[in-house]
């Protein structure tokens, strides 16, 4: 019997509006905006992993995730909504005022898989453009890119000196200490 989302429920794609429901429900709940109740369908009871992006007028405004799946989906969204919202530290908390202008998106992770990393070249020859979101593990922490970024940050070169700099690294350095992993998303935005 499996045990996590993508071996419960493999078709995500009537997903969005519960997904991206869910998200948009508990940031009115916590801003005390009127909303109405949610249905938690089974499968959202299963792990799962997932980023929740606030934009307003295409611009970032609020963005948090976990990388692997230890608690059920629901839990995971409803605290990563919370914090997007109130606790990205890239922000001031998010207002009853922007509340109708903000975008929700929902990511769902896939399972990362290790990438080879001995060099910059192997890992540049190894990036799938628009598809693989990326975390690099070092010294200094762990961090990550989406792959929705590729659309900013187009060649793998460019993709990979962003997330070095936002893991705090500079573009050029590659060392021992660095593991890559890959993985890719289902994305839900109001839209779907």
């Amino acid at each position: 019997m499996c045990s996590r989302l993508d071996c419960v429920n493999p078709s995500l794609e009537s997903a969005g509006p519960t997904l991206v429901g869910l998200a948009r429900h508990i940031i009115a709940e916590a801003l005390g905006l009127p909303t109405k109740a949610v249905g938690i369908p089974p499968w959202m009871h299963s792990p799962g992993a997932s980023f929740v992006t606030l934009t307003i007028d295409d611009q970032l405004r609020g963005c948090i995730g976990s990388l692997t799946a230890y608690r059920p989906l629901v839990d995971d969204i409803r605290f990563n909504a919370f914090a997007a919202a109130f606790e990205d530290p890239r922000f001031y908390p998010l207002t009853t005022e922007e509340y109708d202008k903000v975008a929700v998106e929902v990511s769902l992770l896939s399972v990362p898989e290790t990438m080879p990393s001995s060099s910059r070249d192997q890992v540049l020859s190894s990036l799938r453009p628009g598809i693989d979101g990326v975390i690099l593990t070092s010294r200094r922490g762990r961090t990550t890119v989406l792959p929705q970024v590729w659309e900013d940050y187009p060649t793998p070169a460019e993709f990979l000196d962003y997330l070095l700099t936002t893991a705090g690294l500079k573009p050029d350095y590659w060392g021992n200490d660095i593991s890559i992993e890959r993985y890719h998303v289902s994305i839900y935005d109001e839209g779907h």
